[in-house]
């Protein structure tokens, strides 16, 4: 039999090895990180839980799962899962994942993060700019001692220790250029390495936005927002319409009639109409936005389990089920939820790619996950004011939403052709 080298499992260990290759530097700082938290723990209780917040957890998990992950794959690679020959629905939806776990480590810049915006602001892919690095006296504390570390790896959306310059020059001072003004800084103030100012490069590989953020760091964490909002709204409308087409298939009669009249008075109404009265109401908090794109995309669900019940409650084993007396709980996910598992999962495919859609599109309207998250549709907003000198800012996150969104319907498609050949 030949073996298959460009399958799920290979595609997964080779992103995982060329993040830690580029990166490898970054997860040791983050390892000594979550060892000088580990030793605070110890010394000083309060402080140590005090101190952790989402940002923090968020690169020690991130470090964490870029070293399990691969170990899991290596010893798990002979499951079909990752045999799966690669294919272009498979390649984006795991470079998805990959990127929603991992986002701290591919880009080592917030999302929001702004500074000297008449230097960074509006500038092309590929371009790069002067950061001159600032001192940062500390104190000998372990409290203290953790939070200078904590600053100077975990990216904040400001940092008051570096200025971006267009050009510098050092003589007995420090001169930096921005936009053609002339400003001056002692050598005293400025970091140094073996007696030379600590002076680097940073590069904007997507270019930046109107407010000087990284173009990039905001695609790659709104690729968080696309996978979080798009998976908590599949699981709502699962619970929601698998559980009302089981009671209308179930019960019959008027509950049927009932449940049936009230999809169908869903189905009417436009759902984008009341996605945003529900979050002009309610406001625009993730939870918000989850909980409302999950209530209006049950109802073809309904429909589908519905179907089913109302097939599957005519067939021998469900009646021997029932006569033996398990409970309607039992006989959903003992007896039912297996049989129909399979139609259902193609809908939710179908679904996280409408719902993925339908956030970018509520986040171009001012009604996404709010200015706390970055989102592509709220990117692709804010870039459309700016078509003529910042292309860049439609172009990324509209190709990388088309991609995605593409993908899901590919796999969707792909799944039910090979259900309907089994049939």
């Amino acid at each position: 039999m030949k073996r298959n080298y460009f399958s799920t499992g290979n595609f997964v260990l080779s992103l995982s090895l060329l993040l830690l290759i580029l990166r490898y530097d970054f997860v040791l700082q983050i390892y000594s990180l979550l060892f000088e938290w580990c030793s605070l723990l110890l010394s000083d209780l309060l402080n140590a839980l005090n101190i952790i917040d989402f940002a923090i957890a968020d690169h020690f998990v991130s470090a964490l799962l870029i070293i399990i992950i691969p170990l899991l794959v290596i010893s798990l690679r002979a499951k079909k899962i990752f045999t799966e020959p690669l294919s272009y629905p498979y390649t984006i939806m795991i470079s998805l994942i990959f990127v929603f776990l991992f986002a701290p480590l591919i880009t080592k810049v917030h999302p929001e993060f702004q500074k000297n915006i008449n230097v960074t602001k509006l500038l092309p892919p590929l371009s790069s700019v002067k950061v001159v690095h600032l001192n940062d006296e500390g104190k000998s504390k372990p409290y203290i001692r953790f939070q200078l570390q904590k600053n100077k790896i975990i990216p904040g959306s400001f940092n008051e220790n570096v200025l971006f310059a267009d050009s510098t020059k050092t003589g007995d001072d420090v001169v930096y250029y921005q936009r053609g003004d002339e400003f001056l800084i002692s050598k005293k103030r400025v970091a140094s390495i073996d007696g030379k100012p600590l002076i680097t490069s940073k590069l904007f590989l997507l270019g930046s936005d109107e407010f000087g953020r990284d173009t990039f760091s905001r695609l790659v964490y709104g690729a968080r927002i696309s996978l979080t909002v798009g998976f908590g709204s599949v699981v709502v409308a699962f619970i929601i319409g698998s559980l009302l087409g089981f009671i209308a298939g179930y019960s019959g009669r008027w509950i049927d009639t009932m449940l049936s009249r009230l999809t169908e008075m869903f189905l009417t109404v436009p759902s984008i109409f009341f996605v945003i009265l529900i979050l002009a109401l309610f406001g625009n908090k993730v939870f918000t936005v989850i909980l409302v794109l999950g209530i209006s995309g049950w109802m073809s669900l309904f429909k589908i389990v519905r179907g089913e019940i109302i097939s599957i409650k005519k067939k021998d084993f469900f009646i021997s089920a029932v006569m033996i007396g398990l409970k309607r709980r039992d006989l959903f996910l003992k007896e039912i939820l297996p049989v129909i598992i399979v139609p259902v999962v193609v809908n939710l495919i179908f679904q996280f790619g409408n719902v993925v859609l339908a956030e970018s599109a509520i986040s171009f309207l001012g009604l996404g996950t709010g200015t706390e998250y970055p989102s592509w549709g709220s990117m692709i907003d804010s870039g459309r004011n700016y078509l003529s000198e910042a292309w860049w800012l439609i172009m990324f996150p509209g190709a990388s939403l088309f991609a995605v969104i593409f993908a899901v319907n590919s796999a969707g498609r792909k799944i039910s052709s090979s259900i309907n050949l089994l049939k």
